[in-house]
């Protein structure tokens, strides 16, 4: 009998659902009726091989299940009972599908349900090797071979065109999970640069998000494709017998949607999010032959999938209540989609070969466990606080119009409903005051806002008549501050009291003091203006580094030197801190030491003359009591001080790392001023004078030309070559290109610095 894995029907609460139909073979994800839970919909993608295993693998008529056999280990002797037969029922079996059939079959519905409001999430997962990576991104050098990553930007921003009663914003991300570390992959774009805290995740109401991530707003196709690529080349690889070009971590791309309707009156707006997940290989050390780096890179690995799976359990039991999200930073950063708000859909991919049998049954069970787990996507509405406002005013009058028109009818006339000006505000104070007086008997009301502007009138003349009591004991009296002991005891010694015995003027519960303005904002203190660096003169030798560098600090560095000196001076401040809190625990300590002695002393000497006890308490002299008080308190100054100490310890360790941080800014940025100074060539100084495209340290690809002749002659042939087959391939290749020259530039500036130190 052959073992069959199917979903087992779902149970209706917090973490199970109702079930979907059946789906026509090959067909894309069905259309459930959203707001409901539906299972996470799980296909296998076959890696094609020229040794496929067709007696061990075998796919169902329906292309939705797919069958493993194994042959019997007669080593086992006559009684075996070996499992040798396995059936998956899965959503959709892809073997030799291309890229396009993919995409339409996995991911096209899921990235059209994000324009509505529903997040999403596609998840590739397999052994490496097993086509994840081309699966996901797909091979950047041919179009017609992209992934579902840029496929799924390409289909936003088509939809986006087709949508031109909305306004909607995209923005991205890619976020990279190696051993166990968060990596921003698009932090050595020029404007973002790298972090100064670590990146964390975090958990709010709202969901989960990643604090220090940078977000990028795209607002192109071809923008959306730099940034996708730029993260790609900074995406850890690694090479053993498996794969050449083997992904060791784990990454997210995450594409942030907000759609607003262009009509003034709607408020309600839209937002979404798709997460690409692009999961490491897990592998069998013994068949990879991974040693040193690429060994540790694999525990994490195998590790973090361990517990992937084990979340992946726990959502498909009925009996869990308890989801071990937060044992990594994988299962915890995808908390959302895992059972979450979203439409989950995972691709599996496997080995064809018989070599890799037990590599692809262990990824089938996983996409088995993963159709039990039940997600419950809704659509994702807030409110635009501005636009509601705007409603709320009109709707304010058009009620103004209608009570206008009732009051006519009643005969109130006179009542009004606008906002009081001064004249009738006035005349509702003078009222007021004529009612606290006795010489107004009551006051009229009008409406609702009158009988509020009476209550607000009550509690400005009671301030006004406290400001008239204080101002007549200030005349009278003179008002000193309690804290000012000196100025106490001079009025004590003077007599100064009234007739119940308290100081003379003494406020209750209230402080009066001087203060004294900054000198920046005394009158007549001119601001001083900030100091102007004039561009020097190129000299024909280049001046030796540590003259340079002293130049640099003055002038373009300054700012960065500023900051690394403030930060030292902050450092050596709390170490001298530190050192004088270790002074006082050592002298404390010695105290402790010197009081023990006497109260050991006092302890014999009761001993030597015999204790005495009452009712079954010792009894003990006076002396050895107020040492044992003393030396209690002194404990609980050194464990004060102490943990102080510590306190002072981590933020010397925090400074510390701030001042290296500020060291190694200082020195890059030097190399970068010196280097485009002095050693980079007359002809391509024009890029680098202010007003030119260019941030300091980057060199702009298009004002360089003869870095970027061969690429640009590529991209010309293949323009004349792929467009006219494919022309919404432009943007793709534009960015791919723009991010060769680039980083072409960078390697050819590294070339220059390496020359110039020879």
């Amino acid at each position: 009998m052959a073992t069959v894995y199917t979903a087992r029907q779902p149970r209706v609460g917090s973490a199970g659902g109702f079930g979907c139909g059946r789906r026509v073979p090959g067909a894309s994800l069905p259309g459930e009726r959203m707001g409901t839970r539906k299972k996470v919909h799980a296909f296998v993608r076959v890696k094609p091989t020229d040794d496929f295993a067709h007696e061990m693998i075998r796919y169902g008529d329906d292309k939705r299940s797919i069958d493993i056999h194994l042959k019997k280990d007669i080593r086992r002797g006559v009684v075996n009972n070996q499992q040798i037969d396995w059936s998956f029922k899965l959503d959709g079996v892809l073997h030799d599908a291309s890229q396009d059939l993919v995409y339409e079959t996995v991911a096209k519905d899921v990235v059209s349900q994000a324009l509505n409001g529903y997040n999403g999430t596609i998840m590739c997962y397999g052994q490496t090797g097993a086509g994840k990576t081309y699966t996901m991104t797909g091979a950047t050098e041919n179009y017609k071979h992209r992934g579902i990553l840029p496929r799924a930007l390409q289909q936003v921003f088509r939809m986006i065109e087709e949508r031109p009663t909305h306004a909607i914003t995209v923005r991205v991300s890619y976020l990279e999970i190696y051993n166990e570390s968060l990596f921003d992959l698009l932090s050595t774009l020029p404007y973002v640069g790298p972090s100064v805290t670590p990146m964390t995740i975090v958990e709010n109401p709202q969901g989960v998000f990643i604090k220090g991530l940078s977000v990028h707003l795209t607002s192109q196709e071809e923008d959306a494709f730099s940034l996708l690529f730029e993260g790609e080349t900074n995406r850890i690889i690694a090479s053993h017998t498996m794969n050449k070009n083997s992904s060791r971590s784990h990454c997210i791309f995450t594409i942030y949607l907000e759609a607003h309707s262009r009509t003034l009156s709607e408020e309600k707006y839209i937002t979404s999010k798709i997460n690409l997940v692009d999961l490491a290989g897990s592998e069998r050390l013994g068949k990879s032959g991974s040693e040193g780096r690429v060994l540790k890179e694999a525990t994490y690995i195998n590790k973090s999938l361990s517990f992937l799976e084990q979340a992946i359990i726990a959502l498909g039991d009925q009996k869990r209540d308890h989801i071990p999200f937060r044992q990594c930073k994988l299962t915890h950063a995808l908390k959302d989609s895992l059972g979450g708000n979203c439409n989950m859909v995972l691709v599996t991919n496997i080995y064809g070969e018989a070599a890799q049998l037990e590599e692809t049954l262990s990824s089938l069970r996983f996409a088995s466990r993963m159709k039990l787990v039940t997600t419950e996507p809704a659509i994702n509405e807030k409110y635009d606080a501005e636009r509601m406002v705007k409603n709320l005013e009109k709707e304010l009058a058009l009620l103004k119009q209608e009570l206008a028109i009732h009051d006519s009818l009643t005969n109130r006339t006179f009542v009004t409903y606008e906002a009081m000006d001064e004249i009738q505000i006035a005349e509702i104070n003078s009222q007021v005051r004529r009612y606290l007086e006795g010489t107004l008997d009551e006051i009229d009301i009008i409406n609702l806002r009158q009988i509020k502007e009476v209550f607000n009138q009550f509690r400005v003349v009671l301030s006004q008549q406290e400001q008239e009591v204080e101002s007549t004991l200030r005349r009278k009296y003179t008002l000193i501050d309690r804290n000012d002991f000196a100025a106490i005891s001079a009025v004590q010694k003077a007599g100064l009291v009234d007739v119940d015995g308290h100081l003379v003027g003494e406020p209750e519960g209230q402080n009066f003091g001087l203060g004294v303005a900054p000198f920046s904002t005394k009158p007549g203190k001119k601001a001083k203006s900030k100091k102007t660096f004039k561009e020097p003169l190129r000299p024909d030798t280049p001046p030796s580094k540590p003259v340079a560098f002293e130049e640099f600090k003055n002038e373009r560095g300054s700012e960065i030197n500023r900051i690394f000196k403030e930060n030292k001076s902050i450092l050596n401040e709390r170490r001298k801190r530190a050192s004088e809190t270790t002074q006082r625990i050592n002298a404390i300590k010695r105290e402790i030491d010197v009081t023990k002695e006497a109260l050991d002393f006092q302890k014999s000497l009761r001993e030597k003359q015999g204790e005495y006890e009452n009712k079954g308490l010792m009894i003990i002299d006076e002396e050895e009591f107020l040492l044992i008080l003393k030396l209690k308190d002194l404990k609980k100054q050194y464990r004060s001080e102490y943990q102080d100490l510590r306190d002072l310890r981590a933020e010397i360790q925090y400074c510390q790392h701030l001042v290296d941080q500020c060291r190694h800014r200082l020195l890059m940025e030097f190399d970068i001023w010196y280097n485009e100074s002095f050693v980079i060539p007359e002809d391509m100084q024009m890029a680098l004078k202010p007003g030119g495209s260019i941030r300091p340290g980057m060199v702009p690809v298009n004002r360089i030309v003869s870095l970027g002749e061969d690429d640009q002659d590529k991209f010309s042939q293949l323009q004349q070559r792929v467009l006219p087959e494919g022309p919404d391939s432009i943007s793709f290749y534009n960015a791919k290109v723009k991010t060769e020259q680039k980083h072409n530039y960078l390697k050819t500036m590294m070339g220059l610095q390496q020359a110039h130190r020879k």
